[in-house]
């Protein structure tokens, strides 16, 4: 055999080497659509923002696959009843979650979460960040966050104030400002935004910390009013109403996240497409627009990026936990 010869065929066994050698976990081909209907799953009751951002992602999203997707409701011990049942989830990217700040609060309060957010979850996407905001009855005399304080410290721990759950981003942000005022609430935990916007709105608790998509159009339309809003900046949604660093507390910040996670082991390929066509639902005209009228800020961040979030997370609420003083109830 000539030296010409045999190095073309040297060179051709060579590239045909990596078709030969087993793929990578998760490598199962170039491309990935789902076999039946996907579930995400909302980890709160009916009525709150995550609800809002699940049901509304879900109805997008099935076109774009060719198959149904349901937005589920599972509400209960703090959404750790979702988290962990996502988590224990066939990884096969046909069952999902819409993840938010408990997914990684709830290990620093609760002794047996039942679930890591780093190692149990593959992140998909981080669709939208949002503040909180402080509404009361518009029926109680309090316009601004000055008399709200005031209120607080004549009531002496006996004012109700709401919030989505034990450990929520809204219960977080009442801990954290009670703090920074020097005053007592009495917390009522409610299984999500929704049921406590609800009773806020019939007299039945006081006042409310919860994220803004689930509190905005009962202020525009009147039936709470608005005190404050948690963000660094002002709300382009609420853009009339303070936010808590400027009308009283300098660097006063919670901001609240949501977005998509499957469970740990979904193949990357699996992970890649729903990134990509639910990234291609949020830059939707009507999509984006629906929700930045309801107060969301899209970020649409991928897999990667949503990871390291995550882990930041994970890690940096522990420490706000114990200064919070938050605890379970």
């Amino acid at each position: 055999m000539n030296t010409l010869r045999r190095d073309l065929l040297l060179r051709t066994a060579l590239l045909a080497m990596p078709a030969l050698l087993p793929r990578p976990a998760g490598a199962v081909g170039t491309a990935w659509s789902p076999e039946r209907a996907l579930r995400i799953v909302v980890p709160v009751a009916p009525g709150g923002s995550l609800d809002i951002l699940g049901r509304l992602l879900a109805r997008h999203l099935a076109p774009r696959l060719g198959q149904p997707v349901v937005a589920e409701n599972l509400p209960g011990a703090g959404s750790n009843i979702a988290f962990e049942a996502v988590a224990r989830a066939r990884p096969d990217g046909h069952t999902l979650l819409v993840g938010s700040d408990p997914l990684t609060i709830n290990p620093a309060l609760y002794p047996r979460a039942g679930y890591d957010p780093v190692r149990d979850f593959a992140p998909v996407i981080e669709a939208v960040r949002a503040p909180q905001v402080l509404v009361v009855n518009p029926a109680t005399p309090v316009a601004d966050l000055a008399r709200f304080v005031d209120w607080a410290r004549e009531a002496e721990g006996r004012l109700t104030v709401a919030s989505q759950g034990n450990g929520s981003i809204g219960h977080l942000a009442q801990a954290v400002f009670a703090q920074r005022a020097g005053v007592a609430f009495t917390h009522v935990p409610y299984r999500g935004g929704g049921p406590a916007v609800v009773d806020v709105v019939a007299g039945h608790v006081e006042a409310l910390f919860v994220t803004l998509p689930a509190a905005i159009e009962h202020i525009r339309g009147g039936r709470l009013r608005a005190i404050a809003v948690t963000g660094a900046e002002r709300s382009p949604a609420l853009p009339e109403v303070p936010t808590v660093a400027e009308a009283a507390f300098p660097g006063f910040e919670v901001v609240t996240w949501q977005g998509i996670l499957a469970p740990a082991g979904t193949p990357g390929v699996a992970v890649a497409r729903l990134a990509a066509e639910l990234a291609g639902v949020l830059a939707l005209p009507e999509v984006a627009g629906d929700l930045a009228r309801q107060g969301f800020t899209v970020t649409a961040h991928g897999p990667d990026r949503f990871a390291t979030l995550v882990r930041e997370e994970a890690a940096r609420w522990p420490e706000v936990v114990r200064r919070a003083g938050a605890r379970l109830e």
